[in-house]
This record gives structure tokens, C-alpha cells and sequence, in this order.
């Protein structure tokens, strides 16, 4: 074993003893990340070129500072995106939610999809989206000028058109042509403050965190905005808390507009996400 490997060693211990959810993955990123290298490289470093900054990126994360902020990168699908203070970073949960959008919009034998990512953050979803598919058209909106600086950067060069405004006011030159309306809006109640992991509470917006007493506030407005966006047949697909499992749906009713709400599990069988189909008059 190299000296890295022994370092790597090391702060794993210390990430474990410090609560990290993924000691061993976080310590080899750090350990790539600080020496150039890719993780399954870590065996080629030199011990002659051992970076003693390893150990100063081992302390940040033993201190909660989320993994991205120090890196200044995540990883979503197939994607590397830009992200640090001001931005929400994106969750592994997100890639299923994402998943079941893309195969919904290409059973829809749409030649190009129109597709609206609401509360988009650093753009995770919206890229993923028009990466994965290709005739897409696909419109982004963000409120936080904070978040842009960050959303700005990952979207450059890419097929989305990127908005700043309100997610409940968005696009009214887009009411009723839209195919999907996808979004990972807030959704944790405020009364869950104390129970966020560190690196969510401490680190992401509050603006990205936390909707209302109930964690549902932003979702009930999306659901008005997704019904004045989407076409007859077209689809609404919104993330929440696995613990809103069951809640979601029920706002996406017959009354109001929409057929087939549903909840869906992530890749751990949890109560992930709610889709619903824009009822044909």
C-alpha cells in the first residue's frame, strides 16, 4: 500500500467517527480531487507526491462542509456539473425521478418534446434532460440570483433556455404546449429544521430547503402552474420527502384538473416522487 492509500485509510476513519454517510467514497473524492487524479488512480500516486492539503479538504469534510463545496463539482447522471455556496447540490434521489421523465416523454412519440424544469437550481435536471433527449426542447427557471451564478455556468453551451423568475409565474408563453413539467422544488417542513442533515441545513438555500409548516406550500402552487403549462395529456412529475409518500397525489385530483396521480419509489424503495397526467376536457 502507497502512502495515499494509508492517508485514504486515515480520513475514512475520521469521516466515519465524524457521522459522514459515505466515509470511504468521500475521502478517495478528496484524495482525486486534491491530487489530479481519477479515484481509481489513487494507487499510481508517488509517495514523494503526496499533497499534505489532503489532509486540510479531510478536515472541511469532517466538519460537514458538503463534499461538492470542496470540490466544486457534482456528479448527476451523466453529468459534471458547477456547484458550491448559493446552489443546491443535486441528490443521487433526483437520477430516478429523472429517469422515469425521460422514458414517460419518449413514450409520447413526440418529435420534439417540449419540456419545463421548474426551480431547476444548478440545472441538473434540465441538462440531464436535454442530453438524454436529444430533440428536447427543453426551458429552465430559477429564482435565487444566487443559484444563477452557478446555473449559468453548467447551462453555457447547452440547448436549455435558462429564465430567472418564480416558478408560479414562469413561462406564460408557453401555457398550454408543454409536454412534461418536471421540478424538485422545496419540500421540507419547517418544522424539520433540526433534523436536516448538517450538509443540507447548514449549507444549501434555505429558498431550495424548506416550503410552509407541512413542507408542501410551493408543490400546491406547482400544481397550478403545471396545469396552466401542460397540454391535454401532457405530464406533471414533482419530487418530495419520502415521508410525504401518499400526500402529493392528493393534490393533483380529479376536481382539479388531472388523471392518474401515482407515487413512485426511488432506487431504496421510498416514496420518491408523484406524477399526474393533465386530464382531456
Amino acid at each position: 500500500m502507497n502512502l495515499l492509500l494509508a492517508e485514504v485509510a486515515q480520513a475514512t476513519q475520521r469521516l466515519a467517527d465524524a457521522g459522514v454517510p459515505s466515509p470511504r467514497n468521500d475521502a478517495e473524492e478528496l484524495a482525486a480531487f486534491v491530487h489530479g487524479v481519477k479515484r481509481g488512480e489513487l494507487h499510481t500516486v508517488k509517495d514523494a507526491d503526496f499533497d499534505a492539503r489532503y489532509w486540510e479538504v479531510t478536515a472541511r469534510r469532517e466538519a460537514r462542509e458538503p463534499l461538492q463545496h470542496i470540490t466544486g463539482r457534482a456528479y448527476f447522471r451523466y453529468l459534471e456539473l458547477q456547484v458550491g455556496p448559493g446552489v443546491f447540490v443535486p441528490r443521487p434521489e433526483t437520477e430516478s425521478v429523472v429517469g422515469w421523465a425521460i422514458d414517460a416523454v419518449r413514450a409520447m412519440d413526440v418529435v420534439e418534446p417540449l419540456i419545463v424544469d421548474l426551480c431547476t437550481g444548478s440545472g441538473a435536471i434540465a441538462l440531464a434532460l436535454a442530453q438524454e433527449v436529444p430533440r428536447s426542447r427543453v426551458h429552465a427557471v430559477e429564482l435565487s440570483e444566487d443559484a444563477l451564478q452557478w446555473t449559468r455556468k453548467n447551462v453555457e453551451g447547452s440547448r436549455v433556455d435558462l429564465r430567472q423568475g418564480d416558478a408560479l409565474t414562469a413561462f406564460p408563453d408557453l401555457d398550454g404546449q408543454v409536454d412534461l413539467v418536471i421540478s424538485n422544488p422545496p419540500y421540507i417542513p419547517l418544522t424539520e429544521w433540526e433534523y436536516v442533515a448538517p450538509e443540507a441545513r447548514d449549507y444549501d438555500p434555505e429558498l431550495a430547503l424548506f416550503s410552509g409548516e407541512d413542507g408542501l406550500d410551493l408543490i400546491r402552487g406547482i400544481e397550478r402552474t403545471a396545469h396552466r403549462l401542460l397540454r391535454p395529456g401532457g405530464v406533471v412529475v414533482i419530487e418530495h420527502a419520502d415521508t410525504q409518500g401518499g400526500q402529493v397525489p392528493w393534490i393533483f385530483t380529479e376536481e382539479r384538473g388531472w388523471a392518474d396521480a401515482a407515487d413512485h419509489p426511488d432506487l431504496n424503495k421510498r416514496p420518491r416522487f408523484a406524477t399526474a397526467r393533465k386530464a382531456t376536457p
